[in-house]
């Protein structure tokens, strides 16, 4: 009975750096804007000698003008006891709870439903702040939430306990795959029947100097483009040479097909169905030369799929010179029957979300199907030449939005360690 159990998204809530709320942020991808700044807007001197200055961080003011505060979303009592990860996520399941209008008071509902929220790093401004704390001033300026507040299974509980969520309280970190992951366990727990409803997705507070500094002297991030932040994130551009350092939130509400029928939910967005992971064993850093990883976790979210009916495909691409021309090469050989599949990355409008990034990636594929829009690929000048059957055929989208009707997506997440994974998701049909 279980196997049979159709899985549908009926809530979305997002903060990024293109700003604060999913109609917003939506509205600011699909015409083209970019989320990033230069690090000197920043007004901090510890970013100055870090050799890469752009990133994407969330940006500052009203909600009214899609922007962040804090007490906006959050009462002051929330804001001092959590850290900056937590706090997006519950802004963001908040706004995804109010979309899909599900608000559980008995305890059987409570019961039925979950959370499912990673991050890949978690608490990073606290680790900071208190390990020089405690090396300027001694064990007695250590905060007493220290340890709560940089725990990554902290959003998760916190949504839990503010919510009276009580089925499964879950958290994935797995570097960059981890929004998706979180995504892809809620779905295998609903069709397993732990649960009818989770709140699934992921959130990250990375835009800190030590975390830039430590991607820079991984040789990890963009610096050609310093001057022009806008243009630094290229995904599958010949001209690409990192990626853009970014953070922020998002959630979905997934459940049951028949629960959300039978509570009629305002909004059924798409319907997941395939969910596909893998290790390389390859490197701590680098894809596997093949794209054997990458390769299989398609293969497993497209199972039951055909892939000809597949129109998009969101890819991972997070503008670096290895992971897009590998993620390239392993699309090519997974679509060899579709050629005509679009490729796109919308890191070009965002940069890297880290662990949240597969989760926004999620938000944006499931309204691609939904709008029947296709977001464009930002700064995709001259499109990158890969190792592969020597066609290199992928069609790329370019640099504005395509309208096109879609019936598949594919969204792709890879992470440091050798984790791969990609989620498929459906429009949803009666």
């Amino acid at each position: 009975m279980s196997a049979a159990r159709r899985v549908v998204v009926t809530g979305l809530g997002l903060i990024t750096p293109l700003g604060v709320g999913t109609k917003h942020v939506w509205t600011k991808l699909i015409s083209g804007e970019s989320g990033l700044i230069s690090t000197s807007l920043l007004n901090d001197s510890r970013f100055d000698d870090i050799p890469s200055k752009v990133v994407g961080a969330i940006p500052e003011g009203p909600i009214s003008e899609g922007k962040w505060t804090a007490e906006d979303h959050l009462d002051k009592s929330e804001v001092r006891r959590t850290s900056k990860f937590s706090q997006y996520a519950l802004a963001a399941t908040n706004e995804a709870l109010l979309d899909s209008q599900w608000s559980p008071t008995n305890l059987q509902d409570q019961l039925n439903t979950g959370v499912c929220v990673g991050s890949g790093i978690g608490g990073f401004n606290e680790t900071y702040d208190n390990a020089i704390a405690l090396n300027s001033a001694g064990y007695r300026k250590i905060q007493p939430l220290f340890i709560p507040k940089l725990l990554p299974n902290m959003p998760a509980g916190l949504i839990s306990i503010k919510y009276g969520f009580k089925g499964p309280n879950h958290t994935v970190s797995t570097a960059c795959a981890t929004g998706n992951h979180a995504i892809g366990d809620a779905y295998r727990f609903i069709k397993d029947g732990y649960a009818e409803v989770i709140v699934a997705g992921a959130t990250e507070s990375s835009v800190h100097p030590l975390a830039l500094a430590g991607f820079a002297r991984a040789k990890s991030l963009a610096t050609k483009f310093n001057d022009d932040p806008k243009r630094a994130s290229r995904p599958f551009d010949k001209a690409r040479d990192g990626f853009v350092l970014s953070e922020g939130s998002a959630i979905v509400v997934l459940e049951s097909l028949e629960h959300a029928l039978k509570r009629n939910a305002p909004n059924i967005y798409a319907e997941v169905v395939g969910y596909g992971l893998s290790g390389d064993g390859y490197h701590i850093t680098s894809p596997s030369p093949d794209g054997l990883g990458a390769r299989r976790a398609m293969e497993f979210a497209l199972r039951d799929i055909e892939r000809k009916q597949v129109g998009y495909v969101n890819a991972h691409a997070t503008s670096t010179n290895l992971g897009d021309s590998i993620e390239s090469l392993a699309i090519e050989e997974t679509f060899k029957e579709n050629p005509s599949v679009l490729v796109g990355s919308t890191k070009g409008a965002t940069g890297h979300l880290l662990g949240a990034a597969g989760a926004m990636e999620s938000i944006f594929t499931i309204l691609a199907l939904n709008h029947g829009i296709v977001p464009p690929n930002l700064n995709l000048d001259e499109a990158l030449e890969f190792e592969g059957d020597g066609k290199n055929q992928l069609n790329y989208v370019g640099k504005e939005a395509v309208k096109t009707d879609l019936k598949y997506a594919l969204t792709n997440s890879f992470g440091f360690g050798g984790v791969n994974t990609s989620l498929c998701f459906k429009k949803y049909e009666p």
